[in-house]
């Protein structure tokens, strides 16, 4: 299976693992080269730095195919990333095998986790009025959870922006309360994933105890340059310790500079190296006030994939956040 050279150095520090000590070594590729096929050792290392304590790097992803481009197949995403939500949708083997197949490598072999992303809904899902309405919880919950457990994935992400559905509000609360009771870090198998990702519509802090991440759609929209302050603000709003926190940006809208000039909270505009700062990487370096963030990632993250060299600005935030040893 498909992998690629790496040039630059480990992505983590050294840490412990099942009683072992390892150091994740060439963990991340800088430029994309000929398909490689990577040692055990190396694959074994990168997921025990996936499931080491880091902050993460998260990515909606979308555009897979089976296409000679590997921007837009699985086997083309920096093997570091943490997270991928299918905003694509769930490969099929029957429908698509190659997808499906890279997506499982990158799954079993890179420890990746994937998950579903869907918006909680009545308008979106119908069939649940065939139920009486006392129901609709538990027979959606239901639905989202064979969805993860049928299609072996890694959890659920839950885009809270449908404002005034019958699900949002109390049902919202509600609903995770439920599916909290199968997954996520109170869960009967807390190795699934319950993330919830919000723009404008903050959902409650009642729901914290069941949520692993708390994914901020922290985009630049309707301003042009972005900076610390907002972004501890955005954490303040939002009731969960820092480590659930997640900051994104709309990569897909800018991809070209890796997001909008940033600024620090110290007043700084400018990286180690004399270059400008922008927000993908200024959100990897940021951390609020209480403590270390969960992590930063992008929504439409594999149009970087154009950037040279490919994936140059993701790569350079999961850098940022998680300096190499040195």
């Amino acid at each position: 299976m498909m992998t690629f050279k790496s040039k630059i150095k480990t992505l983590c520090s050294a840490f412990v693992l099942a009683g072992a000590l390892f150091s994740c070594t060439d963990v991340e590729n800088l430029e994309i080269q000929k398909p490689y096929t990577y040692s055990d050792q190396y694959y074994a290392d990168l997921r025990a730095y996936k499931a080491s304590d880091h902050q993460i790097s998260f990515m909606w992803f979308s555009d897979y195919t089976a296409s000679h481009s590997l921007g837009i197949r699985f086997m083309g995403l920096p093997d570091s990333l943490d997270i991928c939500s299918l905003w694509g949708g769930i490969p099929k083997p029957d429908t698509n095998p190659l997808v499906y197949e890279e997506m499982r490598f990158c799954q079993k072999v890179k420890g990746m986790k994937m998950t579903m992303v869907t918006f909680p809904s009545i308008g979106g899902n119908p069939w649940l009025e065939e139920y009486p309405e006392e129901e609709w919880i538990q027979v959606y919950g239901d639905s989202l959870l064979s969805t993860v457990y049928l299609n072996d994935l890694d959890g659920m992400d839950l885009d809270y922006e449908i404002h005034g559905d019958w699900m949002h509000g109390d049902n919202f609360v509600k609903l995770i309360k439920y599916l909290g009771q199968y997954i996520g870090p109170k869960g009967k198998d807390p190795s699934k994933l319950l993330i919830v990702d919000f723009y404008a519509d903050y959902p409650s802090g009642e729901i914290e105890p069941y949520i692993n991440y708390f994914v901020r759609q922290a985009y630049t929209q309707g301003f042009s340059e972005h900076n610390a302050s907002r972004l501890q603000n955005y954490y303040d709003y939002i009731s969960c310790p820092p480590e659930k926190f997640i900051v994104t940006e709309n990569i897909g809208d800018h991809w070209q500079n890796g997001g909008s000039p940033f600024t620090e909270a110290d007043g700084n505009q400018y990286k180690e190296n004399g270059e400008r700062l922008y927000s993908l990487e200024g959100m990897a370096r940021w951390n609020p006030y209480q403590g270390k963030k969960g992590g930063f990632g992008a929504f439409y993250g594999q149009r970087d994939y154009n950037s040279t060299p490919p994936y140059k600005h993701f790569r350079n935030a999961i850098q940022a956040q998680n300096p190499a040893v040195r």
